[in-house]
């Protein structure tokens, strides 16, 4: 027997959802033995994008029954049944959750149909429920409501179970090893940190620290750590006593941050990295024409670099960009190919001697133009960011080029003035690897601004 549901929340951070709507389908492997929808007052707000893709509002859920009205409800209808879900992860992670409230330990076999139809149907470009349902022609009503949304996964399981003829796939992704749920212990660990952006420190009970980690959520993170199959996730969830944390606000301190740690500490949890990440480069190198010629090649310390990636395609992709904005010949940063277009001109296709048509002085200044653009040194200046606060922005300061550390600062003259600021900043170590992370993030990143001194 099969309790196949949909669950819709009030959205919000991780593990502090409420549910606002339930569909709950009893299907034999035949047909539909029993049902039950509701809606369920959450008591607390829902998040406007909610509102926005459900249609669900507060005011929908003022009269609706409290989660505990409907607790009875839900487990006689999935009693001795396997939880079957379009993303089953989500919806059996909700559940529980709202048990626990109750102080009730919500125990299931859970089947995914996200997982099934991977398998079943692999040659489908996508496994979301809505273009799943549009490519197999199964009529969907009410997209986005929990009724809708569980009559359709009703229907587009009964036909998986009728391409898995042995239904020995479907045996095989039914779960086990989430049935005892997270440890007591762990829960309360997990309770108690904040879903927050920073680093955080998996201690052993000696105080020893076995993980060091970042995220922009580290309550998610460290539940994924607690809640992980995995061989290294079950040693640390067999030897965590304590967890602490630092919040940053800041995603690039903490991504520094944890770099430095690491090196610091070397848990023996945390994989050591391989010398650096940034595997690939970007070098400047003159021709015996005069001109100046971007070159991606692999990443050498011997030599100065302008910018570094992560892969070879990365640092291509990023190279067409910089052709195109700064009007590069591409024979020049070595993506020409024959016919290949060349953003000095707008018409013409470059046959490889475009550059003829331009003094090497002139082509140079662009080259120059990007350099500047994006190499740190001999530069003094303060990228913007995030505080852990509202009220609280942060700061990190490149003197000469130099990584020096970061702080946090409530008042603009503390940065305009560079002396304040060096005065209030946390020292860091400064490398090759900081320096290419930073700009990386600048790259990325449309929060920050920059303070040139």
């Amino acid at each position: 027997m099969y309790a196949i549901l949909d669950i819709e929340t009030t959205g919000g951070q991780f593990n502090e959802e409420g549910i606002t709507e339930i569909a709950i389908y009893k299907f034999d492997g035949h047909e539909i033995v029993d049902q039950f929808i509701s809606l369920v007052n959450p008591e607390i707000p829902i998040q406007p994008f909610v509102v926005k893709l459900t249609g669900i509002n507060n005011a929908m859920l003022r009269s609706a029954p409290k989660f505990f009205e409907v607790a009875k409800r839900i487990i006689e209808m999935t009693n001795d049944c396997v939880l079957v879900a379009h993303n089953a992860d989500f919806d059996y992670r909700i559940l529980r959750t709202e048990f626990r409230r109750l102080g009730y330990d919500f125990n299931i076999k859970t089947l995914c149909t996200v997982e099934l139809s991977k398998r079943l149907l692999p040659e489908q470009t996508s496994h979301s429920l809505g273009k799943l349902v549009r490519a197999l022609g199964i009529p969907m009503a009410d997209r986005h409501r929990a009724s809708g949304d569980a009559m359709a996964t009703v229907k587009l399981f009964k036909m998986l179970l009728d391409k898995d003829l042995d239904k020995e796939i479907v045996k095989e992704l039914i779960k086990f090893e989430v049935k005892k749920g997270i440890a007591p212990k762990l829960m309360d660990i997990v309770e108690n940190l904040p879903s927050k952006t920073g680093i955080y420190y998996i201690h052993k009970e000696n105080g020893g620290i076995i993980f060091i980690g970042k995220s922009r959520n580290i309550k998610k993170r460290v539940n994924q750590h607690f809640t992980g199959i995995t061989k290294s996730a079950k040693k640390i969830q067999n030897e965590v006593f304590t967890v602490t944390y630092e919040e940053t606000g800041s995603e690039l301190i903490a991504l520094l941050k944890e770099s430095q740690e690491v090196k610091i500490h070397r848990p023996i949890y945390n994989r050591m990295s391989p010398k650096s990440n940034f595997s690939w480069a970007v070098y400047i190198e003159k021709d015996a024409n005069g001109y100046l010629n971007l070159k991606l090649q692999k990443a050498d310390g011997r030599k100065k670099e302008v910018k570094s990636y992560t892969s070879l395609q990365e640092g291509k992709d990023a190279l067409f960009r910089i052709s195109s904005h700064y009007h590069l010949c591409q024979k020049l940063t070595g993506l020409y190919e024959t016919k290949t277009h060349c953003f000095q001109h707008t018409i013409n296709e470059c046959d490889g001697a475009c550059v003829e048509k331009i003094a090497p002085e002139q082509y140079n200044l662009r080259v120059q133009a990007f350099i500047e653009k994006n190499i740190f040194d001999n530069k003094t200046l303060a990228i913007l960011d995030r505080g852990r606060t509202i009220s609280e922005r942060s700061a990190i300061l490149i003197e000469n080029g130099v990584y020096k550390g970061y702080a946090f600062y409530d008042l603009n003259y503390q940065i305009n003035n560079i002396e304040i600021l060096r005065n209030i900043i946390t020292p860091m170590q400064s490398n090759r690897d900081t320096r290419n992370s930073i700009q990386s993030y600048i790259r990325k990143s449309k929060t920050i601004k920059i303070i040139n001194f």
